[in-house]
């Protein structure tokens, strides 16, 4: 991917975030049936052991996961995204829970982090990693600004492999989940982006190799809810 292809899909993802944000939230949850809650506290859990201090979220959104973290009571969680309308919406939830003593969410970009080396226990990302521009710049990165020891937690969608899962999973992907996120959104491409963005991420061993490329060890897969999803976990 060129870089001018790069910037355009960065732009992109950030003008249709803002776009749907003010009912992503509401439209997240019922599109996925709320498994995506059970999928958070899964995620949060492979992290416990580690009993992390200084957290960072990347493509945090509307700050779910930064959220869900505080069940481990870090000193600090710190979010980034490139959508200052996810970001706002965010900020609410943070302020109305009374927690922005300890999560800070801020704009900024998974491939040029401005963070310094070996700085964040444990790193999550949940449903973020399929939009970076450049997937390999993106690891790097986190793996850059994680501290020795530390772990990576990405949650991100998978395409079932079994009778009948996979073919219902893409029925829905394919037709009902694009129909009726316009109809909610009143965004025209936003949920024909998402089965897209999906059907492209490079996922399983292609995803976990890429994770031991940019530095990354220990790499390992847990499928989700019949491979609807996965959790794809790596130490530095």
């Amino acid at each position: 991917m060129t870089t001018a292809t790069q910037t355009g899909k960065k732009e992109m993802v950030r003008d249709m975030f803002n776009g749907i944000a003010p009912r992503y939230d509401f439209l997240n949850h019922v599109l996925s049936v709320g498994i995506d809650i059970l999928w958070r506290k899964k995620a949060i859990r492979q992290i416990a052991h580690l009993k992390p201090q200084i957290m960072l979220d990347v493509a945090t959104g509307t700050g779910d996961f930064a959220l869900e973290a505080l069940s481990l009571k870090p000193k600090q969680i710190i979010g980034i995204d490139i959508s200052e309308g996810m970001l706002d919406l965010g900020r609410i939830k943070v302020k109305n829970r009374k927690v922005d003593d300890c999560i800070q969410l801020l704009v900024g970009d998974s491939e040029d982090m401005p963070f310094a080396d070996n700085n964040f226990d444990a790193i999550t990302v949940g449903f973020g990693v399929r939009n970076f521009a450049d997937i390999n710049k993106g690891l790097h990165e986190m793996h850059r600004v994680l501290k020795p020891k530390g772990m990576l937690v990405v949650l991100e969608f998978s395409k079932p492999k079994t009778f009948p899962i996979k073919q219902v999973y893409q029925f829905y992907f394919s037709f009902i989940l694009p129909l009726v996120g316009r109809l909610i959104s009143k965004h025209s491409t936003a949920y024909t982006y998402l089965p897209d963005s999906v059907e492209k991420f490079p996922e399983g061993q292609t995803f976990l190799e890429m994770m031991k490329k940019n530095g990354f060890v220990e790499v390992r897969q847990i499928p989700l809810t019949f491979g609807i999803a996965s959790l794809y976990l790596g130490n530095k």
